[in-house]
């Protein structure tokens, strides 16, 4: 039996005494609104059996007096009044297809009023019997600032199950009148489950205006799921069908290609970039940081996207060489491995955190720098094939050894486990046998050795039945997402292809799918953005560089095969959202107040074209952990990816999804953008100021036009899954 709260104890019996104020039939669920005086109800039966209770309006202790009723047939509009004040709650399906529902409370206080607690707004109800008697299984759930989700099914009495998504964008000026957070809102422990309206508790809720309390859609499902593949499929798929209906914020162009430039400039003339050991240049950490000794990974993460460039615009920027020339010395003749910290300078470790000792190694770390060596290799750089190649055979002991289950932390010269779990219970980081994957794969394409093939195929099966929890690190889960597709592309299993689903999902699991509009948060774009860890409280650049070109090449890769239609929603919306939001971790484009005055390590240039590592939303200021010189490839690599030159002419196209089949014969553009037909994108036409050419661009062999035209810029709005051709 469950332990449940007096708002909770008495919701049956209250639905049973109350008059039935509305009722609708909707896919052969049944809703009906019930008045239960300091709450107002919508009752669901699935259309088997089960019910289940969710409350658009509480009254705080006070009784609703319904003021009118309208209802067209399509959506009800109820007007509520109590002593407090005056709530509205509308209520409407707008799917046609399925059965979600919608409801939007707003509420205007009467006068000033402090909220110290609300009730969460969904209940299981029985047929017979007592609520605390219900069991369920709660999938996932919000964490932190992420997107307003409950997935969650009932399983005694076996009923179906619920996704649960309020659009906390919705709820920003309710926040920022009354100074509190949506965080961890949208959680609770069964029956009690559902959103709980922030507390007003310093600051009372002005009674100006009125203000959205609630905005939330449920989808209702007759499915019961009991394994991870399904789960999380259903999730995507759901995931995708409340997307379509939400309000997306506007989508803001930058200027990448001057980005890029100020980028290349300030990281490569800035001294705070830079250290230097036994004549090498190395990059720094973060900005200023010479306490630290260079790490392996630091200078891979600029080199690969600086690689990406030089190939891009034809020509090598002498940052490239400067850190490409020292990448040998992290070389470890010990272990026969690169390794993160340079050998020379392992003295030089102060110990202040356990990755900062000798020999010790954060299991993802291993394999992300040789990663990138390969891709590196890949482009015909022979000192990263040579030194990925010297440093494989003990990445593949550490597999081994491990039996491609990897702890957190272990010594690199005899593999004692330092730290087995990342929480008690948890297991270690459970998205390294994919990374691994990924590796094994790269070097496959290297070699053509199958036995980098048979590596994957062995690591690949830990992630068997992992669901949800899968995800340790958001770059490695994207990673391995981008294996498993590959995997499943040479061998045809699809346990391969629904484990890349799986990884999907966890990395959807973890977005910020919600406009934050209030405290420091209203000052620059946040919708879409992922976060790096399971319960990290901010989005990092890094991180979210690295997932938006795995996400890029996830699709590009998946373009010929059967994908799951919502992935091909979800996938490119990330993507063109990700293009709109990245500029903002440079702090030139954020104000001084939201910028901390406190900073983990080294310190912060406000006009620096160096990312943060940090962009917190809500009331949270930014850059507390530093201004992090590994993340300066997030330019270089959007500008590779969304620009794509013409060979011969001057002019640029800029479009915000991934496109496949670009070709150009004479004066002719032709491409496929992917993404779904449901969805649009924009197509920039780049021109140099004094360029006046006629061009024509055709979607699906009709003419299109630009709604907006200047000197150098043409813009279209072109539609997903569409060929296109531009003509001059």
């Amino acid at each position: 039996m469950n332990t449940i709260s007096p708002w909770a104890a008495t919701v049956q019996a209250d639905l049973e005494n109350s008059a039935l104020i509305w009722e609708k039939e909707c896919h052969k669920y049944n809703f009906q609104a019930y008045n239960t005086g300091d709450s107002l109800w919508i009752t669901v039966h699935w259309p088997s059996s089960g019910k289940m209770a969710f409350r658009p309006a509480f009254g705080m202790n006070s009784c609703f007096e319904v003021t009118n009723l309208f209802d067209d047939g399509q959506t009800l509009v109820l007007n509520l009044e109590t002593r407090l004040g005056q709530y509205e709650v509308i209520i409407s399906f707008p799917d046609p297809g399925s059965p979600l529902l919608h409801y939007t409370t707003t509420f205007k206080a009467n006068r000033p009023l402090l909220i110290p607690f609300w009730p969460r707004d969904i209940i299981p109800l029985t047929q017979k019997g007592n609520v605390e008697n219900t069991s369920g299984k709660i999938h996932m759930n919000q964490i932190g600032s992420r997107s307003g989700i409950l997935f969650a099914s009932m399983t005694r009495p076996k009923t179906g199950s619920i996704f649960y998504f309020q659009d906390l964008g919705s709820l920003s000026a309710y926040c920022e009148a009354a100074q509190t957070s949506i965080e961890d809102t949208v959680c609770g422990s069964w029956p009690e489950i559902g959103f709980k309206l922030p507390p007003a508790l310093d600051k009372p809720l002005p009674d100006d205006k009125p203000y959205i309390i609630s905005d939330a859609y449920v989808l209702f499902s007759e499915d019961s799921m009991d394994d991870a593949v399904t789960v999380t499929q259903q999730f995507l798929n759901n995931l995708a069908a409340v997307y379509r209906l939400l309000p997306h914020p506007e989508i803001i162009y930058h200027n990448w290609p001057e980005i890029t430039q100020n980028c290349l400039d300030d990281i490569y003339n800035n001294k705070g970039c830079w250290t230097q050991t036994n004549g090498s240049s190395y990059l720094n950490a973060y900005l200023c940081d010479y306490d630290t000794p260079a790490e392996v990974m630091v200078q891979l993460a600029v080199l690969v996207p600086l690689n990406e460039l030089r190939h891009w615009y034809g020509e090598t920027h002498p940052v490239y060489n400067d850190l490409f020339n020292g990448i040998d010395a992290f070389y470890d003749q010990k272990v026969k491995t690169i390794n993160r910290w340079l050998p020379a300078l392992h003295d030089e470790l102060d110990g202040s955190e356990i990755q900062k000792k000798e020999m010790v190694m954060d299991s993802w770390y291993l394999y992300h720098p040789l990663m990138n060596l390969a891709r590196l290799a890949l482009k015909g750089e022979k000192k990263a094939e040579e030194l990925v190649m010297k440093s494989i055979e003990y990445a593949i002991k550490a597999a081994h050894h491990f039996n491609y289950d990897w702890p957190v932390f272990y010594k690199m010269d005899t593999f004692e486990v330092i730290r087995r779990e990342t929480e008690p219970g948890k297991g270690g980081e459970k998205d390294v046998p994919g990374s691994y994957a990924h590796l094994m794969l790269l070097m496959y394409r290297l070699t053509n050795d199958k036995r980098y093939l048979n590596e994957a195929e062995k690591s690949v099966k830990k992630l068997a039945g992992c669901g949800f929890d899968i995800f340790y690190q958001a770059n490695n889960t994207a990673f391995s997402a981008g294996a498993l597709l590959e995997l499943f592309k040479i061998t045809g299993k699809k346990e391969y292809l629904d484990l890349s689903y799986v990884c999907m999902a966890c990395l959807f699991k973890n977005v910020q799918l919600w406009d934050c509009q209030y405290g420091f948060g209203k000052n620059y774009p946040n919708y879409f953005s992922v976060f790096p860890l399971n319960d990290a409280p901010y989005t990092a650049a890094y991180e979210e560089m690295e997932v938006y070109a795995a996400m890029s090449d996830y699709l590009i890769q998946a373009a010929e095969i059967d994908l799951l239609p919502s992935l091909k929603i979800l996938i490119a919306e990330f993507v063109k959202y990700a293009v709109s939001r990245l500029p903002y971790y440079y702090p030139s484009k954020l104000p001084q107040e939201m910028i901390s005055e406190e900073v983990k390590t080294g310190e912060i240039q406000k006009e620096l074209w160096i990312p943060l590592e940090d962009l917190y939303c809500g009331w949270e200021k930014s850059g507390q952990v530093g201004q992090e010189v590994y993340g300066a490839g997030v330019g270089f690599g959007a500008m590779t990816r969304q620009y794509h030159q013409i060979k011969g002419e001057e002019f640029l196209l800029f479009v915000d999804y991934p496109l496949i089949h670009y070709k150009k014969a004479k004066n002719t553009i032709s491409f496929r953008v992917l993404g779904s037909e449901e969805f649009e994108c924009s197509l920039k036409i780049v021109m140099p100021d004094k360029n006046a050419m006629k061009i024509e661009v055709n979607q699906n062999k009709e003419i299109i036009h630009s709604y907006s035209n200047t000197k150098s810029l043409m813009e279209y709005a072109i539609t997903g899954g569409s060929s296109i051709t531009i003509k001059w």
